[in-house]
């Protein structure tokens, strides 16, 4: 059995959380803790069938857990994080905090110092599809973000295989207003987003900008997929013909929708790549994995396809004629679970040992 605590527990994703442990053969809430609401029941705070009582942060038994979840804002996660691993105990980090290998860069982008940068090299990014192996050993996961979930699965084989003629990708995406927490603002209010579809920190000024960016590169420089596509020959004119690194213009749009998470991702393909079946390298890549769904060719991902579930649902468009060179792939997750509570769940499966599939099917 492996015994659970969850800091943060009264916000969507810990809420989802709860819901998904409570259907978990393997696992068993010893404590779940909330700074407000302390005191309390989980189902005295939000609308839930969950009784589970409350309690702060420092009342936590840390020593009676094996792996803590963190699904507080950035910044307070940090802090909290440093205390579990101090006890010598897992964590699964929600926040931001330590998906970005370099400190200086969550500095610019979430205008705070890091509160623990000497924990950054031990940390794990938490998307099993390509991190699988490393996150079994792992102490400290940082469970990636919904957005850059939903880009980076979509992008992930054209960037393996050095497709690209053009170093950026352009993603369209939308999520539902779960995606902004909890706590209301202007923005989020229901006058505001009914009937509505607002755009916000288009272009390169979201903060998941650099969490999308830094996977990519990974991708397009590790090069250990670029030669199974085409022949010998035209193996050499696959790769790109630009050394950049890859940049993501990121447009992210508000549904007026509670949850669901849709991107459209635009790619500008070599000669050699755009002759390619992309379908057929998107199945192949994606054979195997348990959440990861390619769609019949001609179908098209929509949220509808996953919602309430840990699946990403991935659909391959390529254009013909003058538009050849462009492919376009629409990838679709739940925001709240496989853009968060449950790949979080699926990272503890993998760190305990027990199947990937758990709690989540």
């Amino acid at each position: 059995m492996i015994k659970i605590g969850i800091f943060g527990a009264t916000g969507y994703t810990g809420v989802e959380l709860v819901r998904l442990l409570s259907r978990h053969s393997h696992a068993r809430l010893i404590f779940a803790a909330s700074e407000n609401s302390a005191g309390m029941r989980l189902s005295d705070v939000i609308p839930c069938s969950y009784d589970t009582p409350l309690i702060k942060a420092d009342e936590a038994p840390l020593s009676d857990v094996d792996v803590v979840f963190s699904c507080l804002p950035h910044g307070a996660s940090a802090e909290l994080c440093a205390r579990v691993l101090q006890a010598g105990k897992r964590v699964i980090d929600f926040s931001a905090d330590f998906r970005l290998r370099d400190a200086a860069a969550y500095a610019q982008w979430y205008g705070r110092q890091h509160p623990h940068p000497e924990l950054l090299a031990d940390a794990v990014y938490g998307l099993p599809e390509i991190f699988r192996t490393l996150i079994e050993d792992a102490n400290l996961v940082a469970n990636p973000g919904c957005y850059p979930t939903s880009v980076i699965l979509g992008a992930l084989p054209l960037l393996e295989l050095g497709a690209l003629a053009d170093p950026v990708v352009i993603a369209d995406s939308k999520s539902g207003v779960s995606g902004a927490g909890r706590k209301p603002t202007q923005a989020t209010h229901f006058v505001e987003v009914n009937e509505n579809l607002a755009p916000y920190n288009i272009g390169h000024a979201h903060r998941h900008v650099p969490e999308i960016e830094q996977l990519l590169n990974d991708a397009w420089t590790s090069g250990d997929r670029r030669l199974e596509i085409g022949d010998s020959t035209a193996n050499q004119n696959s790769i790109s013909n630009t050394q950049s690194p890859i940049s993501v213009l990121f447009s992210p749009h508000l549904l007026p929708i509670s949850r669901g998470m849709l991107s459209t991702l635009y790619f500008k393909l070599t000669p050699t790549a755009a002759r390619q079946d992309w379908q057929a390298i998107f199945a192949k890549r994606y054979e195997g994995e348990p959440f990861v769904r390619v769609l019949a060719p001609g179908k098209l991902s929509t949220i509808a396809h996953t919602a309430y579930t840990n699946y990403c649902a991935i659909s391959v468009h390529q254009q013909t004629g003058a538009l050849a060179s462009t492919l376009i792939v629409v990838s679709s997750i739940d925001n709240l679970v496989k853009g968060a509570s449950g790949q979080a769940v699926q990272n503890m499966n993998l760190m305990f040992g027990v199947a990937e599939t758990e709690g989540l099917l």
